[in-house]
């Protein structure tokens, strides 16, 4: 039997937990077990089918654990003993520990259509042996058809139509591709950066059947067409992986995470912790269940998780929900709520919008044009949430905006926003944005018509 002071069930949340875990309580042994022989980034997965080029590039390396002092195991975990604390491997290996950390992740959901299980139909596992398998499948296919039109869809679609001269269409059920991440102009905009490359945008349709004997040849839609396709790629979301966790007897809640606390603590066992896409999450702004699976997320929940291990003063303040992506090369990014969430949830707000290129003046080399729209709470004046497109720099402009939401910054505040700025690298101050796009919410938020 090994004996540890904590165990950590699981891969990319689960380093960050260990990691968090060293740094708090350095005299602690922190163990890592986990079924997968290489951990993948998962947000890189798209990427390898075209900018990395393989599944090699898309790894976090195991030298990062002996780095941060981490032991490591590799093996699957198939029961837990809580009264004994000990975790039980396939093999037979026993692990005693102090404390346990389920970090388990999540798998894609498999939509129950005819034919899903027959050749060539690939969902998007984080597997590094079957990523490969799959990019050689990519490199042979004339016709893929991608199943759902959200990050993973579009990305991938993205990817794949790269140097290759395949026949690409998604297939989207809702009448705009992301439009549970993003409002329709944004979704329209990124649609028509895809279609650009060539790749085929099939909205307002639902798959009914997937064709073929044993292997692939074509997807049926409900409205009656048929698409050829020797490839489907399956990209509609993910499910939380808490098999384990239900036989250990930890209490599953919303879309069946495991419940936790704001410290991440199970409400089962205060002994065992559990973060990312197997823990439930609440929101930011309501403290009730969202399904929201980042990786972003996934690392700050073990952040917090590996610092309360043994002293639970941390907090999650709940999930702002904050995404990024890039479409033929023009970036799209949302922190907090859209303008969609907000009407649906009847809140009184103010909206603004402002634009200007990165740089200045715009004529420099790559320069792209900035669109931002900021949403704040018509009674408080305080942003709940934001919008951007544009170049590179709108990774980090959206990352600008969680932090102003999770600070609870009203538009007076951001208004009052110090950037530093550079011609090639920054919007000019006079045109920044996201301060402009403050300053147009002041005057509505006071209920006043015109500046004094």
């Amino acid at each position: 039997m090994i004996e540890t002071d904590v165990a950590i069930l699981g891969g990319m949340a689960g380093i960050s937990a260990g990691i968090s875990c060293r740094r708090h309580y350095p005299d602690k042994k922190v163990t890592l077990i986990r079924k997968e022989g290489t951990v993948l980034i998962p947000c890189g997965i798209p990427y390898i089918y075209g900018t990395v080029g393989n599944p090699e590039n898309n790894v976090i390396p195991d030298g990062l654990l002996e780095s941060s002092g981490l032991d490591l195991i590799k093996g699957e975990a198939v029961d837990v003993n809580r009264e004994s604390k000990i975790v039980t491997l396939a093999d037979g290996e026993t692990i005693r520990y102090e404390k346990l950390v389920f970090a388990t992740g999540s798998g894609p959901m498999i939509p129950p259509i005819p034919g899903v299980d027959k050749k060539n139909v690939f969902p998007v596992r984080k597997e590094f042996d079957y990523l490969g398998i799959l990019l050689e499948k990519v490199n042979e296919a004339r016709d893929i058809v991608i199943i759902g039109g959200g990050f993973i869809g579009m990305e991938f679609a993205d990817e794949c139509k790269k140097g290759r001269d395949a026949n690409i269409t998604i297939v989207e059920m809702l009448p705009h591709c992301l439009q549970m991440a993003m409002d329709d102009e944004y979704c329209d905009e990124a649609q028509a950066r895809l279609q650009e490359t060539g790749v085929n945008i099939m909205v307002n349709e639902r798959v009914e059947a997937l064709l073929g004997d044993e292997t692939v040849t074509g997807v049926k839609l409900a409205s009656g067409k048929e698409l050829k396709a020797d490839l489907v790629i399956l990209g509609i979301g993910a499910v939380p992986h808490t098999d384990l966790a239900k036989k250990t007897g930890l209490e599953l809640g919303f879309r069946n995470m495991i419940k936790v606390d704001r410290h991440m603590r199970t409400l089962s066992d205060p002994d065992i912790f559990a973060c990312g896409d197997c823990a439930e999450k609440v929101s930011f702004f309501d403290g009730r269940p969202v399904g929201v699976m980042l990786a972003s997320i996934a690392t700050a929940e073990a952040r917090i998780a590996g610092a309360n291990l043994y002293s639970p003063t941390h907090r999650t303040v709940g999930t702002i929900s904050v995404f990024s992506t890039v479409i033929n090369g023009r970036a799209f990014g949302v922190a907090g709520l859209t303008e969609r969430i907000v009407k649906q949830t009847g809140m009184s707000v103010v909206v603004t919008t402002a634009e200007a290129p990165d740089t200045h003046p715009g004529g420099m080399p790559m320069s792209a044009k900035t669109k931002v729209k900021l949403i704040f709470a018509k009674d408080t004046g305080i942003i709940l949430g934001g919008s951007i497109s544009g170049g590179k720099s709108v990774g980090e402009m959206t990352n600008v905006l969680s932090a102003c939401i999770m600070h609870n910054m009203t538009a007076n505040d951001m208004v009052m926003f110090q950037m530093g700025t550079h011609p090639a690298l920054t919007a000019s101050p006079i045109m920044y944005p996201i301060v402009n796009a403050a300053c147009k919410a002041v005057i509505p938020l006071r209920g006043m018509s015109n500046i004094v």
